[in-house]
């Protein structure tokens, strides 16, 4: 099998977090990546994974390591890639979803701390295929609480190991500097990937078929239709 590699990110830009507390968090990634080789080359072996139980078994374990291993890579790398750089002031496309969503960056910014600090794991501002629009999601853990079909912009790590080598237990603090430090060309770069993706493959065409009663088989499938 060809094996992922861990990718390199420059944290010299990176303000008010020190680069001993940034490596430490790389080398935590980087077992992420290792974990991943790991898993996949075992079920590379296709083996049937015979004696499947939902209480445990060797399936089981892999299927339930394998989305923690590769979530905890995705969401590692897009926190690493808008920390540190570029613009750090909101502007162009993303402060106007943001206005248009939230009413002021200043609102939008307050609930992404309270979230932040509500969540165990990750909150992920994300422009979801549902209804084309932004929403704040949080998760517990690298996979409770993702969304499926939608479109990470803003990544930020709130477990302890992101801070608490400069912040300790002050997870407020750490948060604020996190925002200071917001690349938001690289948001506003994904922000023009979705809208690519977007433009190509329109709604209708992944809705259910207007043939099929929407509305009496699902009603809450009206946004399907155009």
């Amino acid at each position: 099998m060809e094996y992922i590699q861990a990718k390199k990110y420059d944290f010299e830009d990176i303000n008010g977090m020190t680069l001993k507390q940034l490596s430490q968090h790389y080398k935590l990634y980087e077992g992420y990546v290792n974990k991943v080789n790991e898993i996949w080359t075992i079920l590379n072996e296709n083996k049937l994974y015979e004696n499947p139980n939902t209480t445990y078994s060797d399936t089981r374990s892999l299927m339930l390591g394998q989305s923690y291993a590769v979530d905890g890579v995705k969401l590692h790398e897009l926190y690493f890639s808008n920390l540190g750089g570029g613009n750090n002031m909101p502007y162009g496309d993303i402060l106007n979803e943001i206005q248009k969503k939230y009413g002021s960056y200043e609102f939008f910014k307050e609930r992404f701390k309270n979230i932040g600090l509500s969540m165990r794991g990750w909150v992920v501002l994300s422009i979801d295929s549902l209804d084309n629009n932004l929403h704040i999601y949080g998760l517990d853990e690298h996979d409770v609480g993702a969304v499926l079909m939608s479109y990470p912009l803003l990544v930020m790590d709130v477990y302890e190991h992101a801070y608490m080598i400069d912040f300790g237990i002050d997870r407020k603090k750490y948060i604020g500097v996190f925002i200071e430090n917001i690349n938001w060309d690289i948001v506003n770069e994904r922000l023009s990937n979705y809208k690519k993706i977007n433009k190509d493959f329109p709604r209708k065409y992944r809705c259910i078929p207007d043939e099929i009663n929407i509305e009496k088989t699902y009603g809450w499938a009206n946004y399907c239709k155009d």
